[in-house]
């Protein structure tokens, strides 16, 4: 599948900025699931001075700062992508899905815990504790019975996502950004960041590995009506680690694997890691900001 990938970010300010400093993260990453064709980042007003480089993932962030005054920001991020389909036997709804067999999950934790062989260096990383999503008991109590049920990790990881799916609900203006993963369990109410870093979380709490996944979903209109412009969003999902498998990931909040419709922008241990746009300011007063984001196939 061919996807066309728009992504604004647009900030007015009430007084001006005197003096700013931005990261974006924001061009999809090269895969082996997804071809990035080209990717281009346009900023407005043009910044004094800009910088592309690689995080310690090996993922592309672009630093700007500005020196002068301004009260608008507009980040336009754009690219093409060519995505492949899973295997047929992995498309659909999770309780369809056949997943491989994969290792019981105690004993991954217990390999990722006390085996710091090369192999797992970069798994165990995402087994720590981190900002948004960290390891406690509330959150060990919440996946224990289906540990209990589920011994291999990716049959654990497909019950924690139904899990998840069922019992939250998708509430936009019941979180932020900041909202830690223990208030979104607590609320069972959240978006796709708070459904997956409270799944991370989860898996954390029992020594297993997982990350978080930013980037973008194609979704579709009702029957019978147009796709809108701008009326997607960045999206959130899960990549749960099991040595025989490798990463695996997991969409709890549509209730899937991640396929062809998931277009991935960069890996980190929660969003904090990841956001498509941060930055410190001096000035500026109170603002405003909007996001639009569009997602469309390409045909021919």
């Amino acid at each position: 599948m061919k996807l066309s990938i728009t992504h604004e970010t647009h900030y007015r300010y009430t007084t001006d900025v005197e003096q700013a400093h931005h990261v974006a993260m924001l061009k999809p990453l090269p895969l082996a699931k997804q071809q990035v064709l080209w990717a281009s980042i346009a900023i407005s007003p043009l910044p004094e001075t800009q910088n592309e480089s690689l995080d310690a993932l090996g993922q592309s962030r672009l630093y700007f700062e500005f020196s002068s005054a301004h009260r608008e920001l507009l980040v336009t991020a754009r690219s093409e992508v060519i995505t492949w389909p899973l295997a047929p036997e992995q498309q659909g709804k999770l309780d369809q899905v056949v997943l491989p067999a994969s290792a019981a999950w105690g004993d991954v934790a217990e390999i990722l815990r006390y085996h710091p062989d090369a192999p797992f260096l970069d798994a165990r990383e995402f087994a720590l504790s981190s900002p948004l999503a960290p390891i406690s008991g509330s959150f060990a109590d919440y996946i224990s019975a289906l540990a209990h049920n589920h011994y291999q990790v990716l049959e654990l990881a497909r019950a924690l996502t139904q899990k998840i799916h069922f019992e939250f609900k998708y509430s936009p203006l019941a979180t932020d950004v900041h909202t830690p993963p223990a208030e979104a369990l607590a609320l069972k109410r959240g978006v796709c960041q708070d459904f997956a870093q409270v799944m991370i979380a989860c898996l954390r709490s029992l020594g297993l590995a997982a990350k978080y996944v930013s980037g973008y979903l194609l979704t579709q209109p009702p029957p019978g009506q147009m796709r809108l412009i701008g009326a997607d969003a960045s999206h959130a999902w899960v990549s749960v680690y099991c040595p025989q498998n490798g990463w695996f990931e997991f969409d709890p909040t549509n209730n899937c694997l991640a396929g062809e419709s998931h277009v991935v922008v960069a890996y980190g241990r929660d969003y904090s890691d990841v956001p498509p746009l941060r930055g410190v300011i001096r000035g500026g007063g109170a603002h405003e900001m909007k996001v639009s984001v569009t997602v469309m196939p390409e045909y021919g």
